[in-house]
């Protein structure tokens, strides 16, 4: 067998297996190493290849192999492997195709967003985002929200990678093999097990944070479609591809589909744009989950003597199917209703403004506005992967209740009411104003008195303190002047005969 065949006949990798040539190419220097260490211990490359399952396509095993080649000589920084997340997610935009978007796509969805604009300021007190309406291709959408991707994702990724590390730190041999690092490149060095651990972590983030973005970027209508802010700016712009495979499965016109899209999105912009304490709210709840994260180390006992601590290859498939899920706390929980109940009130508010402004324009109103709930529930790939990757849903569950909430503060108070809600946070409903939007006016108000009835308090106390204050001082001349000058002309009126 060719396997078999001494490794420097064939000194310019001439002759060789495909799956050898690319072995070499691979690990480089250390290739020759790892064959002779694959052969001294009685095995046989070529058939270990075969039966891995790997495919017979050379061009096709060539990129396999090209992924293991970065996941393994993967040391970025930080939690999570960007570099292989950028490309992972470009390479999943464009999987099913992304064409360059024609000229009258582009003019299309401007269009389509301008008019939105003029109907909300029929719906909402909110004014216009301000920035630029745009049209996205998939790969356009990957690149302007990775960034984003980064400030939601890196701070459980952290959390978790530190807490799987200590978790498993004891499973480890107190030497690595001394011919590790010749079989896993960077990954052995000299910090031991711990690296590895991070390091694989962080290429695994970096696998699923890209394709999930890249899987997101070929359902998305535009930049809002999760309820979590994805740009700094103030944009609005829809995939034109995307809108347009929508559309074709429904009964509505693609132009009035493109409308009611254009709708949402700008109400996104709207309230992401002029609530400036949204959007660290929202992130800050993702922020206090990762904060809570931890391992329950007893339960990682069968799942660890299952696993070759030593075997890159063996940790990255534990980390990818969830072997180390962690424990949710009390905190966590706390955090993960704050966001819940967050995304329910942002994606109600959106819903309800959004109906309000295309009633009296479009038909299919209604029926557009069913179609966006039940797909928001369900949720899909994208957003499944994303909940199995940090443990976060961002589907808002509730929606329904808080589009029916917003519903009844327009009712009871005009869309003023409604859109002042937003003005602080404290303001903001909580589940008990889900459970029950019907209360939620004279729950309110109550709160209302109770603070007026505070705040009177808190006058008096002052008002009193200021008081004693300026009496325990020197007295005051004028105010004696006025006194005195009473006192000597007696009530008003005619003297006393």
């Amino acid at each position: 067998m060719s396997s078999e065949r001494p490794a420097d006949s064939f000194p310019e990798g001439e002759g060789l297996p495909e799956w050898e040539q690319l072995l070499r190419q691979m690990f480089g220097p250390d290739s020759e190493e790892a064959l002779r260490q694959l052969r001294a211990q009685g095995m046989d490359p070529a058939a270990l290849a075969s039966a891995s399952g790997l495919p017979d396509d050379p061009q096709l095993l060539g990129q396999v192999l090209a992924q293991v080649q970065r996941l393994l000589a993967a040391s970025g920084e930080g939690p999570v492997n960007w570099d292989l997340a950028h490309d992972v997610a470009r390479q999943a935009a464009v999987a099913e195709g992304d064409p360059s978007l024609t000229e009258n796509q582009v003019r299309q969805a401007t269009g389509a967003l301008s008019v939105a604009e003029l109907w909300l300021d029929a719906a909402t007190d909110l004014p216009p985002a301000g920035g630029p309406a745009r049209a996205l291709n998939r790969s356009e959408w990957v690149e302007l929200t990775l960034p984003a991707w980064r400030r939601l994702t890196e701070p459980i990724a952290s959390s978790l990678s530190t807490a799987l590390a200590d978790a498993l730190a004891g499973s480890f041999p107190d030497e690595l093999p001394p011919d590790m690092p010749a079989a896993v490149g960077p990954l052995g060095g000299t910090e031991g097990p711990s690296l590895i651990i991070r390091q694989l972590g962080s290429a695994v983030f970096g696998m699923q944070v890209g394709q999930a973005a890249g899987t997101l970027s070929r359902e998305v209508f535009g930049l809002t479609d999760i309820g979590v802010p994805l740009v700094g700016d103030p944009t609005t712009a829809l995939v034109p591809t995307n809108v347009d495979g929508f559309a074709e499965g429904l009964d509505a016109p693609v132009d009035e589909v493109r409308l009611f899209l254009a709708l949402r999105e700008a109400a996104h912009a709207r309230l992401f744009t002029h609530v400036p304490w949204l959007r660290a709210h929202l992130l800050g709840a993702v922020e206090a989950y990762a904060r809570g994260i931890t391992i329950d180390v007893e339960s990682l006992d069968e799942a660890v003597r299952s696993i070759d601590p030593t075997d890159p290859s063996a940790l990255q498939a534990a980390i990818s199917r969830g072997v180390f899920e962690p424990q949710t706390t009390r905190e966590q929980q706390v955090a993960l209703a704050r966001l819940e109940t967050a995304l329910a009130l942002v994606e109600g508010w959106v819903d309800e403004v959004t109906t309000t402004a295309a009633l009296p324009h479009l038909p299919h109103a209604v029926a557009l506005r069913e179609m966006i709930r039940r797909r928001r529930a369900a949720g899909g790939p994208a957003e499944q992967t994303f909940a199995t990757l940090v443990g976060l849903e961002l589907r808002p569950r509730r929606s329904r209740d808080a589009a029916a909430l917003w519903a009844r503060i327009a009712a009871d108070g005009g869309r003023e009411a409604r859109d002042a809600v937003w003005d602080h946070p404290d303001l903001m409903p909580t589940t008990e104003d889900l459970d029950d939007p019907q209360g939620y006016t004279a729950r309110r108000a109550e709160h209302s008195d109770a603070q007026a009835d505070v705040d009177r308090a808190i006058a008096e106390i002052f008002g009193e303190a200021s008081s004693t204050q300026d009496g325990a001082g020197e007295p005051d001349a004028t105010a004696e002047g006025d006194r005195g000058a009473s006192d000597d002309e007696g009530p008003a009126g005619p003297a006393p005969a």
